[in-house]
């Protein structure tokens, strides 16, 4: 009996090898390779994907954290609360920014940031500068968006939605991603929209916290070689970006086939006692 991948990129990429072949040659003949019109094209078809006015592509979605934390004035002395379930890229991307990562716990039936504990965690340690929340989607399943975003109006604090795993996820008919003050996402190849390669994207709705992604993600320049504000160098390559493009286009029905796949699995799981898989109400899970 054969193995069942949890994730296979390369079958990801033969479902559609066509038309990436012909993006990749495009982008080859062009002789332009970052920041081109690939890169601008995805920006603009990803943000209308989401619902959103902006999208800004960096190099990979832990840069998509750190980008989204000092565009909104995270920085060293800084707390932000994260979950303590979660890959290590959430944390790491919040300590590179010189903030201290908080953790909270999560429901034990979807995994995600449990509202009630992340009130109580933040009431503990009042007086301390927490800035930020990053709740994760975890497994591509909504956190409780409204909970967590009426704590943030409350103690003030920005949200930074990790959504590596959550590309087309909706919460109350609205995108993953769009919520908060910015949405980050990852494009590695095992992702739901996968790159054949490293990827990121900061997705937000503020004009001026969009402008300032785009400074960080490019050593901070409005004019080439002239930096404005101290930035880092991650920008999402063109090869990546024009085979993003056409993966893009197959986002919707794919997640829809993904959905059926997992319904069947926990059709025939459901008596066996396990814990399995579940949707919150007004949540969409990929």
């Amino acid at each position: 009996m054969g193995m069942i991948l949890q994730a296979d990129p390369k079958a990801a990429y033969l479902a559609h090898q066509e038309e990436i072949d012909e993006a990749v040659r495009v982008v080859l003949d062009s002789g332009w390779y970052i920041l081109g019109s690939a890169g601008v094209s995805f920006e603009k078809e990803f943000a209308a994907f989401m619902g959103a006015a902006f999208a800004i592509g960096v190099g990979t979605g832990t840069d998509a954290i750190q980008v989204a934390l000092r565009a909104c004035g995270i920085g060293p002395g800084d707390v932000v609360a994260t979950v303590s379930h979660t890959a290590i890229a959430t944390v790491a991307a919040i300590d590179m920014v010189g903030a201290t990562p908080l953790l909270v716990d999560i429901d034990p039936v979807t995994f995600t940031m449990d509202a009630t504990r992340l009130e109580d965690t933040l009431k503990t340690v009042a007086g301390r500068d927490i800035k930020a929340l990053v709740p994760v989607h975890l497994y591509g399943h909504p956190a409780d968006m409204e909970a967590i975003l009426d704590i943030a109006r409350r103690f003030s604090l920005h949200v930074i939605e990790d959504c590596a795993q959550s590309h087309g996820a909706q919460f109350r008919g609205q995108m993953t991603g769009t919520l908060g003050h910015f949405g980050a996402f990852s494009f590695y190849p095992t992702k739901n929209l996968g790159a054949l390669g490293d990827g990121g994207a900061c997705v937000c709705n503020d004009s001026a916290l969009a402008e300032k992604a785009r400074l960080i993600r490019q050593y901070g320049w409005k004019q080439r070689y002239i930096s404005d504000i101290r930035g880092t160098n991650t920008r999402l390559d063109e090869l990546q970006a024009a085979i993003l493009r056409v993966k893009l286009r197959y986002l919707n029905s794919e997640n829809e086939r993904r959905r059926w796949i997992a319904s069947q699995y926990s059709a025939a799981l459901g008596n066996l006692g396990w814990t399995l898989p579940c949707e919150r109400k007004g949540a969409k899970h990929v």
